[in-house]
């Protein structure tokens, strides 16, 4: 039996929440022709935030990678509100990712592992993805982390 992104969700034992609804003059999602944009999420897990502060500071590096990969997971709640079926994505083509951090933080990599592994986790090798990760001074609501996201869709 074929493997699909919501089989593979299932494995994991995760389910996805209700997306977010946006806070302000934007849309969560975008799609023209076969790219969906995600606009960035939030490590928000039943309407509250994993945690907040920056990284270097009050919030771990643990912390901030499972912030990641639940940023992950609404990003992904989003792509299944967007087009139904995950097994539409062909290819998570990029991932974005903003670090709250001091000045002196530089384990941004690590910290957007959390998304990516999941990406990979979930979507097999279409998850495998290009990717940015910089440093902010701060972000919504005091958010240690925000992922974004590009997809291709069947």
């Amino acid at each position: 039996m074929m493997s699909t992104p919501e089989s593979r969700l299932a494995a994991l034992g995760l389910v996805l929440p209700t997306p977010a609804t946006p806070v302000a003059n934007y849309v969560a999602c975008v799609q023209t022709g076969n790219t969906l944009v995600v606009s960035g999420q939030l490590p928000l897990l039943d309407g509250k935030l994993l945690a907040t502060g920056k990284l270097g500071g009050a919030v771990s590096l643990e912390a901030a990678t499972e912030a990641a990969r639940y940023s992950m997971i609404n990003v992904i709640a989003q792509v299944k509100a967007a087009v139904g079926d995950l097994s539409r994505v062909k290819r998570v083509v990029r991932l974005g990712g903003f670090i709250a951090c001091t000045p002196e933080f530089t384990a941004h990599a690590t910290v957007m592992n959390g998304a990516s592994d999941l990406a990979v986790a979930v979507f097999g090798d279409a998850g495998r993805h290009a990717r940015s990760t910089v440093g902010v001074p701060s972000l919504p609501l005091d958010a240690p982390v925000e992922v974004e996201g590009l997809f291709e869709i069947a």
